[in-house]
C-alpha cells in the first residue's frame, strides 16, 4: 500500500517516490504526498518528474484502495523513481479552507448544538449544510463573529491516529449525520482544534487557526426542512 505522508506532514510540497504499478493513464506509487480527494476536500494537481521529464498531475483518486495519480501524456514504466511536486499555492488554500471548514462546524456544535448534513469546498470557498430549523441574518452574523473569534485564537491543530476501538470512545467524534467510516477500517485520524473541535478526518490542515485568516459567510440558504446551507469564503 502507498505510505499516504500528507497524513502526518500535510506541509510536504515536494517528495521522493517509486512507481510501483501503472493502471490506464495513471501511476501509483509507494508513497506520495497528493492527497487523492475524499471528505469533501478535492484531490489536489502538480506534477512528476525525472531525469528532465515531466508528467503533470491531472488528477488523483482512489482505486481499489490505492491512490492512482493519472497524468497528462504516457506514463513512466513501472520502477522510475520520481519526484512528486504539489500545486502548492492550491493546496495550501485547499488547507485554509478545509481548517475554516472545521471551525465553522465545531462553533455550531458548541453553541447551537447542530450536527453536519454534508459539505463540499474549492479553493477558499465551501459550503456546509446543517441540522438547523430556521436561519436568519442575524443568527448569520453572530456565527460570523464567532468563527473569526476563533480563527484569531490561534487554536493549534493536532493529528493523531487511534486504534478505532480507542477513537470511538471519544464523544461526538462523528459530526457528521451518517457515520462514514466503514467496519474494515481499523485505525482512525482525528484532527483536533485544540480546545474547540475534534473529529474523525483524514484531510489537510494549517497548523494554526490563525493561518486561515478571516471568514466571510456570504450567503445561506434552506435546502429542507431541517436542512439549512451555509456558505463561506476566505480572503485570498
Amino acid at each position: 500500500m502507498t505510505d499516504l505522508l500528507f497524513l502526518t506532514d500535510a506541509y510536504l510540497k515536494e517528495f521522493e517516490a517509486v512507481v510501483t504499478a501503472v493502471a490506464e493513464n495513471g501511476v501509483v506509487l509507494d508513497r506520495t504526498a497528493f492527497y487523492p480527494g475524499g471528505g469533501g476536500q478535492p484531490f489536489d494537481f502538480g506534477a512528476l518528474t525525472a531525469a528532465g521529464q515531466t508528467w503533470p498531475v491531472i488528477k488523483v483518486k482512489k482505486v481499489g484502495g490505492q491512490a492512482v495519480h493519472f497524468v497528462d501524456g504516457e506514463c513512466p514504466v513501472v520502477g522510475t523513481a520520481v519526484t512528486g511536486h504539489l500545486d502548492w499555492e492550491r493546496r495550501y488554500q485547499l488547507m485554509r479552507t478545509h481548517t475554516a471548514m472545521h471551525i465553522l462546524c465545531g462553533v455550531i456544535w458548541r453553541d447551537y448544538g447542530a450536527s453536519v448534513t454534508g459539505g463540499a469546498m474549492d479553493p477558499l470557498k465551501g459550503r456546509m449544510d446543517f441540522e438547523f430549523e430556521t436561519m436568519r441574518q442575524e443568527l448569520v452574523k453572530e456565527i460570523e463573529t464567532a468563527v473569526n473569534r476563533e480563527v484569531e485564537a490561534g487554536r493549534e491543530t493536532r493529528v493523531q491516529i487511534l486504534p478505532r476501538e480507542e477513537a470511538f470512545q471519544i464523544p461526538d467524534l462523528i459530526r457528521t449525520k451518517v457515520n462514514l467510516l466503514p467496519p474494515f477500517i481499523k485505525e482512525v485520524r482525528t484532527v483536533e482544534l485544540v480546545g474547540l473541535d475534534l473529529q474523525a478526518d483524514g484531510g489537510t490542515h494549517v497548523a494554526n487557526t490563525r493561518e486561515v485568516g478571516r471568514m466571510r459567510i456570504v450567503n445561506y440558504k434552506s435546502k429542507g426542512k431541517i436542512n439549512k446551507r451555509i456558505y463561506v469564503e476566505l480572503e485570498a
